[in-house]
């Protein structure tokens, strides 16, 4: 009978250390698939640290040269010719296409047409019909914010004009570096 029990102890033992060499085995299949590519991809090479470091050296002259580039690609603004005082030349353009919202928690709906006006040259103009499309996602996002209690105020209008100028400045500058826009004005303005 001792016999008959060591044999059964060791036939409950065998699957153990099956299931343990199967782990083992795929464990080091795995360990060894990532080493074989991290060698074949050239993950243990020696690198080129001095190239690197020229490369960034490069990167950040080209940087600094663009950004120069840039200041002095800015558009100027256009004198007027005037005897006694400095004055500039005052360029208009409207948008196209009116803009209408709705005013926050109310029904009330505002619709307006906008025109700027820059004393900087047409680059400006060009810039804003380029990007005509942010330019009124963000003034659409300045009517949306406005509220009943806004409209009582005696300067709503000043406040919302001074408000889109500071955010289409905002996209111009983010895009083009330059604003260029020194006041907006309202062609036509409708709340109903």
């Amino acid at each position: 009978m001792a016999d008959e029990e060591i044999e059964v102890e060791g036939k409950k033992k065998s699957p153990l250390i099956k299931i343990v060499v199967i782990a083992l085995v795929a464990i080091l299949l795995l360990v060894g698939t990532a080493v074989g590519t991290m060698f074949v991809t050239g993950f243990f090479d020696k690198k080129d640290t001095h190239a690197a470091e020229e490369a960034l050296k490069h990167m950040e002259e080209g940087a600094a040269e663009s950004k120069a580039a840039a200041s002095e690609a800015a558009p100027q603004k256009v004198a007027k010719e005037s005897p006694e005082l400095q004055r500039f030349e005052n360029s208009y353009m409207e948008l196209e296409k009116p803009l209408v919202s709705n005013l926050t928690n109310t029904r009330k709906v505002i619709q307006l047409n906008l025109a700027i006006m820059t004393h900087y040259d047409e680059r400006v103009f060009k810039n804003a019909k380029k990007h005509e499309f942010a330019l009124r996602s963000v003034a659409l996002d300045a009517m949306r914010q406005m509220t009943e209690a806004d409209l009582a105020k005696p300067d709503f209008r000043k406040e919302l004009a001074a408000k889109i100028r500071e955010e289409m400045n905002g996209v111009l500058q983010k895009y083009e570096d330059f604003g260029g826009i020194e006041e907006v004005y309202f062609t036509s303005f409708v709340v109903q």
